[in-house]
């Protein structure tokens, strides 16, 4: 077996186990059963239950980006590709809410702004792309700073998506949700 699929059997294991028990109630043992593996192939990936936090966090936000990168064709304009994100984002959320929650927490506590910033990182720079190729295109305003308004829609995207599905902040529908937000950031970038 390759090393590769130990650690994603861990991480998937640990996943599941954390989500149905909480962190503090699962165990390494927990994990290591679920993954059908040894405790010492646990401690060559992780050096503690809470290591795997950042993990899971880098874990889940690759399959967000593969998935929006699947559905976004090169021909799309910037709001088509936009609308996918959205819809994307607030499909994965509310699939993976407690993992959402885990991450939240577990990052908050045992790791640094730097640590997420690193995890967010691939995000951040296909956004960017998106967004530097909207703007040679004259899709989205020319004058806004790339890096920084890539980081503010992708925070206002997710947290819209997580006070939906996480906060139940649902005094509209979900439906609706997504196209206030889009609306709201065509408003602040659209060139007409």
């Amino acid at each position: 077996m390759h090393k590769h699929d130990k650690y994603n059997r861990i991480l998937k294991a640990a996943i599941e186990v954390i989500s149905e028990k909480g962190l503090q109630k699962t165990t390494i043992s927990d994990i290591v059963k679920k993954a059908d593996t040894a405790q010492g192939t646990f401690y060559l990936y992780f050096s503690s239950k809470n290591a795997l936090i950042p993990a899971i966090a880098e874990n889940l936000l690759q399959l967000t980006l593969n998935k929006i990168k699947s559905s976004v064709n090169e021909k799309d304009n910037f709001w088509h590709a936009l609308e996918i994100y959205i819809n994307e984002t607030y499909a994965i959320t509310d699939q993976y809410k407690d993992v959402v929650i885990l991450c939240y927490s577990g990052t908050a506590f045992d790791y640094s702004m730097e640590t997420w910033e690193k995890i967010y990182q691939p995000l951040y720079d296909w956004f960017e792309n998106l967004l530097a190729d909207a703007i040679q295109k004259q899709e989205v305003i020319y004058s806004v700073p790339i890096q920084w308004t890539a980081k503010l829609i992708i925070n206002s995207i997710e947290n819209s998506a997580e006070r939906f599905y996480i906060a139940k902040d649902q005094d509209i529908t979900c439906e609706n949700s997504k196209k206030e937000l889009f609306q709201f950031i065509q408003r602040s970038l659209a060139t007409k």
